[in-house]
């Protein structure tokens, strides 16, 4: 089983370690190495939809405080993290807080009406949420136990909304020798980003195992495999290769690939088919970058008997293994990983440093995804969009680091594929200030 094989490589690491570089060594102490970070964000998201269902915004103002002590001295060095978030309502009441894929502030479980209609309730004003973990170092690997921010490729917490999900559980992170990381978890609580508790998720529990490699300045690689109890097994694939060229240009090849097989009772609740279980998707990216531009092409394909499935929180009917869980090109408002969904990618960017701005940039693109199936027999349906965003983040003086981001999307989906997505028009602002205590 998962969890015997992540035992056994853990014994295996600490084993080894006398024998690598020592990191433990070189720890000045719990206080000494300790860090206070504070991430400001002001975070504001609208969507308007384009098939009749109510248009969604929501805006509020976040804290996330992360105080990361430093390690005891000696050959096993102890220290701790402790994570505190907090978040202010600025707008979102009168229905227009909600939608799942903003979902700053949830909804209550609301009320219904003399009309017999469900009332959703009014989201909360403010909400706050905390945790803490221990952790242990030996050498250069970090067993850690409580509330973390899990970022492998089949569990990546979402950090893309206003508050951050966390999970409760166990990890092992290991980097013993150069250029290989080393990673084993097991989790068994989701916090969800817009609630306040350890386990608004109600995550049964995952357990992953997986590393990754880098060969040669330019050549790096990745596997990881997860298991999560009674909904799904995945496993995760990616080759990075980047070559330099002349006269500051580089072209860089990257495949990214997951594999998933669901649990038939889990098929059988969501997909109504205990034999829709298997999903593949790839994706393939190649981005040229001359001086200040990037052009990018990429290629992505979803096949098998299901689309790929990510994210959302099991007592809400979702998978739970991270909002940021489908490391794919293709992959923007919409991720165009329905079943057997082939899309393709042309993207620009543009660096305005060699204009005089310092610090900005403008990214754009367009995906046109074919061959959808939504399960409702009217043919193979499509979905294009358009993704465009400036960022700028101030180089200097008392602001220096506040990034400011503006993003918009117009997303178009056929008749034939309104079951398995929305199209509309979204607009994204959010303002970064990241503080550092001490």
């Amino acid at each position: 089983m998962l969890k015997q094989r992540m035992s056994l490589i853990a014994l295996g690491i600490l084993s080894a370690s006398t024998a690598m570089a020592n990191d433990q060594e070189q720890s000045k102490g719990f206080v000494e190495d300790s860090h206070l970070n504070i991430a400001a964000r002001n975070a504001y998201i609208s969507r308007d939809y384009k098939n009749g269902k109510q248009d969604k915004a929501e805006w509020g103002q976040g804290f996330i405080g992360k105080f990361e002590s430093g390690f005891t001295q000696g050959t096993v060095g102890v220290g701790v993290d402790v994570i505190g978030q907090y978040a202010i309502r600025l707008d979102g009441g009168k229905g227009r807080a909600g939608a799942g894929g903003i979902d700053f502030f949830k909804q209550g479980n609301g009320t219904i009406d003399d009309n017999g209609k469900p009332n959703p309730g009014s989201a909360p004003h403010d909400l706050a949420k905390g945790g803490a973990a221990v952790k242990f170092r030996v050498s250069n690997t970090v067993l850690k136990y409580g509330d973390q921010f899990p970022a492998v490729p089949v569990l990546q917490y979402d950090n893309s909304r206003l508050l951050s999900e966390t999970y409760t559980g166990t990890s092992i992170v290991s980097k013993e020798i150069a250029g290989l990381q080393l990673d084993a978890g097991h989790f068994t609580k989701e916090a969800r980003k817009s609630m306040e508790g350890t386990d608004s998720g109600r995550l049964k529990s995952i357990d992953y195992i997986g590393g990754s490699y880098k060969f040669t300045e330019s050549l790096s690689a990745a596997l990881y495999a997860s298991d999560m109890q009674d909904v799904l097994k995945k496993q995760y694939v990616n080759v990075n290769y980047v070559l330099a060229l002349p006269d500051q240009q580089s072209l860089t090849f990257d495949f990214n690939g997951y594999k998933t097989k669901l649990d038939k009772s889990f098929a059988l609740e969501n997909q109504k088919d205990e034999d829709a279980r298997d999903n593949k998707i790839w994706s393939l990216g190649a981005t040229w970058a001359v001086g200040p531009h990037s052009f990018t092409i990429a290629h992505q394909r979803s096949t098998g008997d299901t689309g790929y499935l990510y994210g959302g929180y099991r007592n809400a009917g979702g998978i739970g293994d991270g909002g940021n869980t489908i490391l794919l090109a293709n992959s923007y408002w919409s991720d165009f990983n329905g079943k057997d969904e082939r899309s393709w990618q042309a993207g620009y960017g543009l660096d305005f440093t060699p204009f005089g701005v310092p610090g900005l940039t403008y990214n754009i693109a367009y995906v046109r995804g074919t061959n959808i199936d939504d399960g409702t027999n009217r043919g193979r349906g499509t979905e294009r969009e358009i993704f465009n965003q400036f960022k700028y983040v101030v180089q200097s003086g008392p602001a220096k680091d506040l990034s400011l981001r503006a993003r918009a999307s117009w997303l178009r989906v056929s008749n034939n594929a309104s079951e398995y997505n929305v199209g509309g028009n979204e607009i994204r602002l959010f303002a970064d200030y990241p503080i550092n205590v001490f």
